[in-house]
């Protein structure tokens, strides 16, 4: 058994797909999908994903929502051509949530769509297949401690003390976890949730699992015990100062991750694509949600959001994919954000028309500024590259009188070294 230091330092290799790929796709799908978030005529508050718990629904009741599971608007095809126009590098489907239903044809244990389900379809197989076709890496998420559908798996919000874990850690998480790493080809991602009470010697156990199958594999933080690849975030928690180690952020584009009938609340595309450039220059990745409903179809505001996201992106990206953060910056700027490359620093301006024909002043950036340009159109702009009175070096750059009216304009300058640093302000 690995100790807790040997763990921590068998993190495996972040492969480019993720590090360099910044942006994917999540995509909660389920039975609970059917629900919309409602039962019994009422709304159900919280996340509609969770409803079987939140609204104590009876397990042979929610049980019967496989009969009637037939998603003929999901096509996994569309979603994935969509995610890569969108400027999507990767997917993860939740092949089985905390309700238990999986969305794959499991063989140790019929609970699923293919067995259970008059759709008889196994998602995580065309799912797999879409992202072959248009070079997206499949990844997949899986509640590997939360099963509320078998008798020994957790239940938050429960009393779980006289369940045997043990028993269904053995007999359906291990065997489905080797199920989808074994019948679906490279699967880049295994996304965990929830462990509650699990030991660190079945996380563990649980790791060598998927590193055994698949070495190539990378966790999420949230198998627990410190046995991830990289940092998983809360839901829609923004860190805020850069993060120098691989982490992601999972969120959503209204409140729910699934389908909620009565969740109206869309964030506007320039709220994801502000949060996006946070993210990305933390050093973050941003998994960002869409619930499809019972159909199967993804609801248009959120299809409408990343449409708008993407068109950002195909624009400016360059300044984002391949990037890592800079380190922080010495003085507060207002909704100007940076990332960086070897020898070229990108500045993101959210609304910009606040600074059209006057000169945004950089203090403190000890690099002399090659070129200044807007990335997407390529003009150039004017740069002063100076002293303060105080001696302190200065970057002058003049945005133009003239800027339209975008969410943001990013600003890519060069210089000589490959790294950009600061000067201290208290030498």
């Amino acid at each position: 058994m690995m100790t807790t230091n040997e763990k921590l330092n068998a993190a495996a290799p972040i492969p480019a797909w993720f590090a360099d790929g910044k942006y994917g796709l999540f995509i909660h799908f389920g039975l609970y999908s059917i629900l919309g978030g409602e039962y019994r005529g009422k709304i159900i508050p919280g996340l509609a994903e969770w409803i079987m718990n939140y609204a104590d629904i009876p397990l042979e009741e929610y049980r019967r929502l496989a009969d009637e599971f037939d998603p003929r608007e999901f096509c996994a095809e569309t979603i994935v051509r969509d995610a890569k126009r969108w400027g999507m590098k990767y997917v993860c489907l939740t092949s089985k949530h905390h309700d238990g239903f999986a969305l794959y044809d499991s063989a140790c244990n019929s609970y699923n769509s293919v067995k259970r389900s008059p759709c008889r379809r196994d998602f995580v197989a065309e799912l797999a297949e879409a992202c072959r076709k248009y070079g997206l890496t499949l990844c997949l998420y899986y509640s590997q401690a939360q099963d509320w559908d078998d008798p020994d798996g957790y239940v938050a919000y429960r009393d779980n003390s006289k369940k045997n874990f043990e028993r269904y850690f053995r007999e359906k998480c291990i065997p489905q976890v080797k199920e989808i790493l074994t019948n679906y080809g490279p699967v880049g991602m295994i996304w965990f949730d929830t462990p509650m009470a699990m030991t660190e010697a079945q996380c563990l156990e649980l790791r060598r699992v998927v590193k055994d199958l698949q070495p190539d594999c990378i966790i999420n933080g949230r198998i627990g015990h410190g046995a991830g690849d990289y940092l998983s975030t809360q839901d829609n928690q923004l860190p805020a100062f850069p993060v120098f180690r691989h982490w992601e952020l999972p969120a959503t584009t209204n409140e729910s991750f699934g389908f909620k009938t009565s969740d109206q609340n869309w964030r506007p595309a320039s709220e994801i694509i502000e949060k996006l450039v946070k993210i990305i220059s933390r050093g973050g990745n941003y998994l960002l949600n869409v619930g499809p409903d019972g159909t199967g179809r993804i609801p248009e505001a959120s299809k409408a959001i990343l449409e708008e996201v993407g068109k950002f992106l195909a624009a400016n990206g360059s300044a984002y994919y391949e990037s890592v953060p800079t380190p922080q910056y010495i003085y507060e700027t207002d909704r100007i954000f940076m990332t960086q490359k070897p020898h070229r620093v990108y500045l993101t301006i959210l609304d910009p028309k606040r600074y059209a024909g006057k000169e945004l002043p950089f203090q403190n950036i000890p690099h002399e500024p090659l070129t200044v340009r807007i990335l997407d159109s390529g003009e150039k702009l004017p740069v002063r590259w100076t002293r303060t009175l105080e001696g302190d070096p200065y970057w002058g750059i003049r945005i133009p009188e003239t800027i339209g009216d975008p969410i943001a304009i990013v600003i890519e300058v060069e210089i000589e070294a490959e790294r950009v640093s600061f000067t201290p302000i208290d030498a």
